[in-house]
């Protein structure tokens, strides 16, 4: 008789398979999350970056015709735009509505207070807003078109008027009454400059100094004046607006003077500025008056300004533009950038940003031929006066410093001895020149990590080996977790007692520190090498894994010589005084905050994390495999080499990317234990800036929507970059290096 017994069935709790399913869903719905916040991160960056690579655009706003038969001599917008003004040759300022409702309107006309007759007029340096007409009495007359807000009924209404910067005054130019028939002027703080040149051709500067009377409280001026020494025709007159400097065109060549001194005026230059074939048709000043703009009639514009040379601080041509072939270029800048316009008699505007050698915008504007052309004091709007048709046009160009060439080439500044890569974002002047090289920070960068992973790699490594592969388990429970802990300490912690203690202990015992680096591999290799020499006895009394506790004594021993010699060091190898050896014998510079100091400290912050991943990967070789390879007579250091390390090889490679993922992004530490400085040296004893602290010291000061502001996010989008391709590699690398040894 046959029995059929029953098969087992296997059944599975409808729970499991219900949280197997959650489970399987919550791992891939966080593993996709992280992607899109990684994309979201990526394409936000983008997203504020994008428009500092914007194109300049010019849109016209508005014609307005003005009176037939008035000739204007200037014109000039206020900081919204709203209103403009023109001055005419007989003296009246006009001021337009040129926004908004009643767009066209003329508001007012206001007659300028003088006595005689104008001959000439000059306008000051764009952000003084200032004008003055010359008289036929050698005098001349400042004024300042301004707009009085006031509030009425809570509607806000600007009023027209005119100032006096020296309360109606006429300066005297000329003590002989001649006729001024072309001049330049400055008033800036209560010194007041003045060249012109005379009906009989004699060219005068005079220079009044405002001061107060001790006793009376009444303003006095001084006056001193100088007549300048000219060969030949005068075309054209420009002065600083410091003062400091007056510049004389006649035909090709320009005068310099060194008018710092009223009573000791100099030639400081004589510059024969026209290319070949080509005459100067025009000159200005560049915002901050730094840099001379020169105009020939090949419609070249060339960019001058003081260099260092064997003869001293001198001008050279730095760079040239090509802005077409008319004959006729006019020249026009902005109140604080280096942006400058160019117009002819064909009515095309081109715009121009000297740093960064960029053509941002050319064009046909008018008809007919731009006689005047200005800019608006936050250069987002410009008026051009062509016969009797003004028109104003809206500017968009929010970042002309910003290109890629820029941002990654070397780049000539003005007073830079020759083309650098610098930044320096602010500073405490109005007309300073934001400089936004990205290289030296990402050379910061990369100079931190190499310093930090010179001295974290073989520390974690060597420790990593010895503590999976030779340490006993019993010392192992102990030696790991107190490594791994030392991953938990702030960062802040770390770069602060860089900066207040270690930085000052190196600088004070620099001889002890060198050594220290010197004398303790030595040390610790002797060590081991006389242990091996010693008795078999001897060496059973401690127990195999143990050996380290031998090197503590070492360590201890080799610290407190290093530092006990240190003075009597200093004081015979280099005279007392480390610091000035360095300078003066080697040429090198020492910061107290350097890259020893953020190596030593980063490192430190490092070791944790190429220790525990590198360990656990020494740790996790099957032990079948070194067993293996022991019994068939390989030593431990051949089984180590050979077979152990091979195994644990994307493991480790995996931990010495990990370690400089963290020391590329790290903030703190360098923060605090650097001087900040962005240079580009790899000297051990300067500092440096990476990007991450750039980001964390300057981002709370920046102007949202700036440019600075963007290139900072643009920073960031670097270190994503720089975080992502390292990754990208390693996991590359590892999957390599696991294919080739996972079937041993």
């Amino acid at each position: 008789m046959t029995s059929n017994p029953q098969k087992p069935s296997f059944t599975t709790d409808r729970s499991r398979l219900l949280k197997d399913r959650f489970a399987q869903f919550g791992i891939t719905s966080g593993g996709v999350m992280v992607l899109v916040a990684l994309l979201l991160i990526f394409f936000y960056l983008l997203y504020v970056v994008q428009p500092i690579f914007e194109s300049a655009k010019v849109e016209k706003r508005t014609e307005i015709q003005l009176a037939p038969q008035t000739t204007y001599l200037g014109l000039g917008v206020e900081e919204q735009t709203e209103i403009a003004y023109l001055m005419s040759d007989k003296g009246t300022v006009d001021f337009y509505q040129v926004k908004g409702e009643g767009s066209g309107k003329l508001i007012d006309s206001i007659q300028v207070e003088f006595e005689g007759t104008i001959t000439a007029f000059a306008s000051s340096a764009p952000f003084l807003g200032q004008y003055a007409y010359g008289l036929n009495n050698g005098q001349v007359q400042l004024v300042k078109p301004m707009l009085q807000v006031s509030f009425p009924g809570n509607e806000r209404v600007l009023s027209p008027r005119l100032s006096y910067p020296l309360d109606a005054k006429q300066l005297v130019v000329d003590e002989q009454g001649a006729a001024i028939r072309k001049f330049a002027f400055s008033h800036y703080e209560d010194k007041t400059a003045v060249v012109a040149q005379t009906s009989d051709k004699r060219v005068i500067f005079a220079s009044f100094v405002a001061e107060e009377n001790m006793f009376t409280g009444e303003v006095e001026w001084s006056v001193e004046r100088t007549e300048l020494d000219i060969d030949g025709r005068v075309d054209e007159l420009l002065i600083s607006p410091d003062t400091s400097r007056t510049f004389v065109r006649s035909a090709n060549q320009i005068y310099v003077f060194d008018t710092r001194f009223a009573t000791s005026v100099e030639l400081f230059q004589l510059l024969a500025a026209n290319e070949e074939n080509a005459n100067l048709v025009g000159t200005t000043l560049l915002a901050g008056a730094n840099s001379l703009m020169l105009a020939n009639d090949n419609g070249e514009v060339s960019q001058w300004f003081e260099v260092n040379s064997d003869e001293g601080r001198q001008f050279a041509k730095i760079r040239s533009f090509e802005t077409g072939k008319s004959k006729q270029v006019r020249l026009s800048t902005e109140y604080y950038r280096r942006t400058f316009f160019t117009t002819n008699d064909k009515g095309e505007l081109g715009l121009y940003y000297t740093t960064s050698e960029a053509q941002l915008w050319q064009g046909k504007i008018t008809e007919g031929k731009i006689d005047k052309f200005v800019v608006a004091p936050r250069a987002n709007a410009a008026i051009a006066l062509s016969g009797d048709t003004m028109s104003v046009f809206e500017l968009h160009n929010e970042h002309p410093e910003v290109t890629w060439s820029a941002l990654w080439q070397e780049v000539w500044y003005e007073g830079y001895p020759e083309p650098a890569y610098t930044w320096q974002s602010t500073s405490a002047s109005d007309d300073f020149e934001s400089k936004f090289s990205l290289v030296p920070i990402s050379f910061g960068t990369i100079k931190a990590a190499l310093y930090a992973m010179l001295f974290a790699v073989p520390i974690a490594l060597s420790a990593a080996i010895y503590t999976a592969y030779f340490m006993s388990s019993e010392l192992r429970r102990v030696v790991k977790p107190t490594v791994e802990i030392m991953e938990a300490l702030p960062t802040v912690i770390l770069g602060f007692l860089a900066g207040l203690w270690l930085a000052p202990l190196i600088e004070t015992h620099l001889p002890a520190v060198v050594a220290l680096l010197v004398l303790l591999p030595v040390a610790v290799i002797a060590t081991a090498f006389g242990w091996t020499k010693l008795p078999v006895r001897i060496r059973h009394v401690i127990p195999e894994g143990w050996h380290s506790i031998i090197l503590l004594p070492v360590v201890l021993i080799v610290g407190w010589f290093s530092f006990a010699m240190s003075d009597l060091v200093e004081t015979w190898m280099f005279g007392g005084n480390v610091r000035q050896y360095l300078t003066n014998e080697l040429g090198l510079t020492f910061d107290q905050r350097n890259s020893l100091v953020v190596g030593i400290a980063m490192g430190f912050a490092v070791i944790p994390t190429i220790f525990s991943i590198a360990e656990d990967a020494v740790f996790s070789v099957p032990k079948h495999l070194s067993n293996g390879s022991l019994a068939l007579g390989a030593t431990q250091w051949q089984t180590l080499v050979r077979v152990v390390l091979l195994t644990a090889s994307p493991g480790i490679f995996s931990a010495v990317m990990m370690g400089l993922g963290r020391a590329v992004g790290e903030t703190m530490i360098v923060l605090m234990a650097t001087g900040n400085t962005p240079i580009m040296d790899w000297s051990i004893f300067q500092g440096m800036r990476t990007l991450a602290a750039n980001i964390a010291v300057e981002m709370p000061e920046s102007e949202v929507g700036s440019s600075h502001y963007r290139i900072l996010f643009l920073a960031a989008f670097v270190l994503f970059i720089f975080t992502f391709v390292f990754n990208t590699v390693a996991e590359f690398v590892r999957q390599q290096l696991r294919e080739k040894y996972s079937s041993m």
